[in-house]
């Protein structure tokens, strides 16, 4: 099989799982590959590039088959559905999450989705300049939480996993905090990453319905505000 970026991109997928993001190198690649190491940088030019590459790949994935909104969806839930494949696309792989962060993905799939994320956002009634700075923040928390998620799982400690073991609060002198030690310690489950999506959708839609003068420009507020 010829030696291509793709191959290249997929292999270190691959070897992701084993490895995690850290124990990933373009010398254990090669080798995989059954290549020297300096046959690799004429397809990709150093790590960083392959990691776009491995983060186009776990985006397209996430995009995979993504369609416009069905007659009765409305855009949250359908804007929640395209954040659920996101997360499931970087949970497929270790450390997935921290692959993406940061990462400039291209690709058909990857234009297509957003095209369809603006004209759903724009149907609702957002503007496009605004559609187009918020969806990027359904973007951030999807990654984030993703990434704390996958933190959680300890593979990256070489001891023992310290998100495992049991912490003991002070509840006399910080009750609040021991009354949600559940809660805290389940940061990574489903059901707080629903809560979490459904607390940026809601900002969405405040920040939409929004007098136009009470809307955020991104500008500090004048002094004495």
């Amino acid at each position: 099989m010829p030696l291509t970026p793709d191959l290249i991109a997929r292999t270190g997928l691959r070897l992701l799982n084993d490895v995690g993001l850290d124990g990933l190198t373009m010398r254990m690649l090669a080798k995989e590959l059954g290549v020297q190491a300096p046959t690799l940088y004429w397809h990709v030019k150093n790590k960083h590039e392959l990691l776009d590459l491995m983060a186009g790949l776990i985006t397209a994935e996430a995009a995979d088959g993504v369609e416009g909104p069905g007659r009765h969806e409305t855009w949250q839930q359908w804007i929640a559905g395209l954040a659920r494949r996101m997360r499931d696309a970087m949970l497929r792989y270790r450390d997935g999450a921290r692959v993406t962060a940061g990462s400039y993905s291209t690709g058909p799939s990857i234009g297509r989705t957003f095209e369809l994320v603006l004209r759903t956002l724009t149907d609702a009634g957002f503007p496009a300049a605004e559609a187009a700075r918020a969806f990027p923040a359904v973007l951030h928390y999807v990654v984030g939480f993703t990434i704390e998620q996958q933190a959680r799982t300890g593979e990256g400690y070489e001891g023992p996993n310290p998100y495992a073991q049991e912490v003991a609060i002070d509840g006399a002198r910080y009750p609040l905090t021991a009354s949600v030690t559940k809660e805290l310690h389940a940061a990574g489950s489903d059901d707080n990453f629903e809560y979490g999506l459904r607390i940026v959708l809601a900002g969405m839609e405040a920040v939409r319905q929004a007098a136009p003068d009470q809307k955020i420009s991104g500008a500090p507020p004048p002094s004495g505000a």
